[in-house]
């Protein structure tokens, strides 16, 4: 039996259904690590950047 996936990974898109939400948006697991192991010169940082900007954009 599947297990019953609740959220959608705003950085990656894909269901989780362990992370972190943060102002009604969801991180899964994988992309908070990557994301906290990720430094400012990689070249996947400004990725990161423009997903986590939905969490702000969620309140205009």
């Amino acid at each position: 039996m599947a297990p019953a996936y609740q959220h959608r990974c705003i950085v990656c898109g894909q269901p989780a259904q362990y992370g972190i939400a943060i102002c009604g948006q969801f991180i899964c697991r994988f992309c908070e690590h990557e994301m906290v192991a990720t430094d400012p010169s990689d070249r996947r940082y400004p990725f990161f950047v423009r997903q986590m900007r939905q969490i702000t954009t969620a309140f205009r």
